[in-house]
């Protein structure tokens, strides 16, 4: 299917009540701003069936594949089954609770047809460098990896520091007085973001980590609103005329 054919499929799926609870204003939201992002990776693993998403919070990328008809499985740091039930439970999407960050992935070698891990390695503590590697091990010899992060260097980071301002979160509750969580003697910090990416970084990650074929873009802000909320979308656009000063940075990588 191309790009557009799955969009126009997700919208249908959404219209029909398949993909969210509707009546969860931050599941809609999260589909308004992420739809156009998932797509694309659907588009590039629509051929892999077994799927891992690692943090996958809510779970809107694991709905719309189970609407492609993938097999989907979901990790993340704590239970969204429970917070999460008619995407979990109701669709039979299976859940597990760990820590990618530290903890090994609760499955085989060479399990999974592809891997995602969207907009969750910002908030790593320590390092990415075990989660990698467990990613590497569950995939299947020419499994794909997509990880999408934050670019360090995109318009409103560069526009805050001309105007003297952080590009990181509010210092005193994120920072300062934040308490972190413990889990297996050590502390973490995953309620905010402990650092974010270049382009050039997501390159070495994917290729220090045994990936191959690698690619990595700057990815466009095309949000799904509708009349008149589309007004909203007028300043991304104009800074989306320039990829490095795009939002997010998305990489793909095969085994």
């Amino acid at each position: 299917m191309t790009k557009n054919q799955i969009k126009t499929e997700l919208v249908r799926a959404l219209e029909a009540g398949k993909l969210i609870d509707l009546t969860r204003k931050d599941q809609v939201e999260v589909f308004n701003v992420c739809m156009d992002k998932y797509s694309d990776i659907i588009h590039e693993i629509q051929e892999k069936n077994r799927v891992l998403d690692v943090g996958c919070a809510g779970g809107i990328l694991l709905s719309m594949l189970n609407e492609f008809g993938h097999e989907c499985h979901g990790v993340d740091f704590v239970d969204c089954s429970e917070q999460y039930p008619y995407l979990y439970k109701q669709k039979n999407i299976e859940f597990t609770v760990a820590n990618a960050e530290v903890d090994p992935l609760p499955y085989p070698n060479d399990y999974f047809d592809a891997v995602t891990c969207g907009q969750c390695m910002e908030h790593f503590t320590h390092s990415p460098k075990h989660a990698m590697e467990e990613f590497y091990r569950v995939l299947k010899p020419g499994g794909i990896v997509e990880i999408d992060v934050p670019n360090v260097a995109c318009f409103r980071n560069r526009s805050r520091l001309l105007r003297g301002k952080n590009i990181t979160w509010d210092f005193e509750s994120a920072y300062y007085d934040a308490n972190p969580i413990q889990h297996n003697h050590m502390s973490f910090f995953p309620l905010r973001h402990n650092r974010e990416y270049t382009r050039e970084e997501l390159i070495t990650l994917l290729e220090r980590s045994g990936f191959s074929d690698i690619r990595v873009n700057f990815i466009e802000s095309t949000h799904y609103y509708k009349w008149p909320e589309k007004i909203r979308l007028v300043g991304s656009r104009i800074r989306d005329l320039i990829p490095s000063f795009r939002k997010t940075l998305m990489g793909f990588g095969v085994k």
